[in-house]
């Protein structure tokens, strides 16, 4: 489990940035696969699920979303009882812990310390280029949230000299705003995209100046994460989910 120094400093939160290891699940999915969306065993899954929650102090069950790469969020009052579709969730809740699945994708954990409200998103370049953690940046700043009270947490995501993308991925965030061109390198022939250094920008922009970024590429096997796009390359039927949960105190 990876903590945030800057989280951390604050004891306001339980949180953690959990990689394969120490879990239950075997084969492909070994070990701590959190991901209900997969073809792992439900039972250990769940196993899995049940370690985490323990590793975070947590009494109730870690709330996850249905994750599709939207910008839809939800703002929680209490556990929900139905299946939330969307890509972040935030709450002023106490010990309740928010839960992100990823396998490449950036998860981002945000704690505003003086109102006392987190929130957890899941981005992915769909998620980025939606301005899905702009569009919970406002609301949390329309429910009296300061942006010098917000800390906000980039998890491990794919790394820039990993992602190769197409130049039609490119052309499209160029249309966007020309100046997303430093986003990219250019490698023989080859086109690479930074998500980390895109949605850091996004929240730099935004006037969040508390940010810490967890430099951990989940392509990287030596870093004992799931990745889709590692997945792929070897041919695998399928892939693990990597957890970030946050839970207030």
């Amino acid at each position: 489990m990876i903590n945030s120094k800057l989280l951390k400093k604050t004891n306001l939160v339980n949180h953690g940035f959990f990689n394969k290891i120490n879990g239950f699940s075997k084969g492909i999915y070994k070990s701590l696969n959190c991901g209900k969306g997969s073809k792992d065993s439900k039972k250990n899954i769940e196993k899995n699920l049940s370690y985490v929650k323990s590793k975070i102090l947590s009494k109730k069950n870690i709330v996850l979303l249905y994750q599709t790469h939207s910008s839809k969020f939800f703002y929680l009052k209490k556990i929900p009882k139905k299946k939330l579709i969307g890509d972040g969730f935030i709450t002023n809740v106490k010990n309740l812990p928010l839960g992100i699945l990823t396998a490449d994708c950036a998860p981002i954990l945000i704690l505003d310390k003086k109102k006392k409200i987190i929130a957890a998103v899941h981005s992915g370049w769909r998620g980025a280029y939606k301005n899905i953690v702009i569009k919970i940046l406002t609301k949390l700043t329309s429910l009296g949230s300061k942006k010098k009270d917000i800390i906000a947490v980039i998890g491990p995501c794919i790394a820039q000299r990993n992602y190769e993308v197409g130049r039609e991925f490119r052309n499209k965030f160029i249309r966007k705003n020309k100046n997303n061109l430093i986003f990219f390198n250019f490698k023989k022939r080859k086109i690479f995209f930074d998500l980390s250094k895109y949605i850091y920008n996004q929240l730099f922009s935004f006037g969040i100046l508390k940010i810490d970024v967890i430099n951990k590429d989940t392509f990287d096997t030596k870093n004992n994460f799931f990745s889709a796009r590692r997945s792929l390359k070897r041919n695998e039927p399928d892939y693990g989910r990597n957890i970030s949960v946050i839970m207030l105190k």
